[in-house]
């Protein structure tokens, strides 16, 4: 008679895994807000504190970048306690930062609390350690549970925008952020007591032969093989940035109003729901690696399609297809983590791969600004993001042709 499989044997990939990645899910979804308040109260922050728009965007830049750092920390965090520790004192943090951010008598206050408090020691922690925790409970369906977790955050930024505007025009900015402060205390706190527990192997400790592979990655020294993933990293998003960045702006250039760039950005993060899931599906079947090569591809072609085609309908469609294409690009970094380094490094090594897709996406907004200041159109800006795209793919074709890469796809 066939033995009952062990405990361990049922938690990877079993009821356990899935119920602790439904609480992943609601914890990404409710602390992703520190991504997204900060655009909403934009603009009745500046007019409170009577400042111009490019002072009143600081706390964004401070939060973009505390993220980026704060992803890296939080995950050497997780890879040495756990994820529940890490997570019960960003949630204190990301509490903290709203209430402060609330009472702020200055700009500068107000900026610090979303750097430090929700940015660095907050929302951080809701991105790239909940992918590389959610990496150790799965092996046959890894890619589409790393997916679903990436997903919750563009569900937050599908959910909490209305909800912020709402507050805000309710019961006022200041009052708004002290109430969300409260309501993640209160809501994120108890879901912490579905990730206690550790995965088996990582209790069990690394295996001899997952030790001695993941000394040379793809026949790279680690430290080679996580610096080609920042370049790409980098490289894609700063394509990526283009339409996501500029696409109202783009539509007001048009004559289509902002309104119909709103929408197109809307649709580009609802499609990219639909790309996170279906290419972790794919990276279950094809890498992480490969799945990264689809996904650049496709983007570079959405993005061509931007250059001939500028009627209404053209953009709302390609929008749409950019957002199918380009959403599973950033999972695919933690897959391939995953695949190629020890298990106990999976967290700073995604919290550093996420920090190079930030990088680029602030570069590339930046860059592109720049470029239609200087050409008066946002031509060039999509042959530039073409060109940053080209760089990903060199980086991830070269690794493919990596002798380890033609083993594992073997495998």
């Amino acid at each position: 008679m066939e033995r009952a499989p062990a405990p361990a044997e049922n938690a990877i990939d079993g009821p356990p895994a899935w119920r602790r990645l439904a609480a992943t899910l609601a914890l990404g979804t409710l602390g992703g807000v520190g991504m997204w308040s900060v655009v909403v109260a934009l603009p009745a922050v500046q007019a409170d504190f009577g400042v111009d728009r490019g002072t009143a965007s600081l706390p964004y830049t401070l939060l973009m970048v505390g993220f980026g750092l704060g992803g890296i920390l939080m995950g050497r965090l997780t890879d040495r306690y756990g994820v529940a520790r890490p997570l019960a004192g960003a949630i204190v943090a990301l509490a903290a930062g709203y209430v402060l951010a609330g009472l702020a008598p200055s700009l500068a206050l107000f900026a610090l609390a979303h750097g430090l408090l929700i940015g660095a020691l907050g929302a951080s922690a809701f991105f790239g350690p909940l992918m590389a925790d959610t990496s150790h409970w799965f092996a046959r369906r890894r890619g589409l549970a790393v997916s679903i977790v990436a997903c919750g955050n563009y569900l937050a930024g599908t959910l909490w925008p209305p909800v912020v505007q709402h507050l805000i025009e309710t019961v006022g900015w200041r009052q708004a952020h002290i109430g969300i402060g409260v309501f993640c205390l209160v809501t994120m706190l108890p879901l912490t007591l579905a990730m206690r527990r550790a995965a088996p192997h990582l209790r069990a400790g690394t295996t001899a032969a997952a030790g001695a592979a993941a000394a040379r990655p793809l026949g790279l020294s680690p430290h080679a093989l996580q610096g080609l993933l920042i370049v790409a990293g980098v490289a894609c998003c700063v394509a990526m940035a283009m339409p996501q960045v500029h696409i109202v702006a783009y539509c007001g250039d048009l004559g289509y109003g902002a309104a119909a760039g709103a929408q197109m950005l809307s649709l580009m993060l609802g499609f990219g729901i639909v790309s996170r899931l279906a290419s972790g599906w794919i990276a279950d079947r094809i890498g992480g690696l490969r799945t990264l090569l689809l996904g650049s591809f496709l983007q570079g072609v959405a993005l061509l399609l931007y250059i001939p085609f500028n009627d209404l309908w053209s953009l709302y469609v390609i929008s749409a297809l950019f957002g199918l294409f380009q959403g599973g690009i950033v999972p695919s970094y933690a897959i391939i983590v995953r695949e190629h380094f020890a298990p106990k490094e999976a967290g700073s090594r995604v919290g550093l791969c996420v920090m190079a897709t930030l990088f680029g996406m602030a570069l590339g907004g930046w860059l592109s600004g720049e470029i239609f200041d200087l050409t008066g159109s946002y031509a060039a800006a999509f042959v530039n993001g073409l060109l940053w795209n080209l760089v990903n793919l060199s980086v991830v074709l070269w690794l493919l042709r990596r002798p380890g890469a033609r083993r594992l796809a073997a495998a």
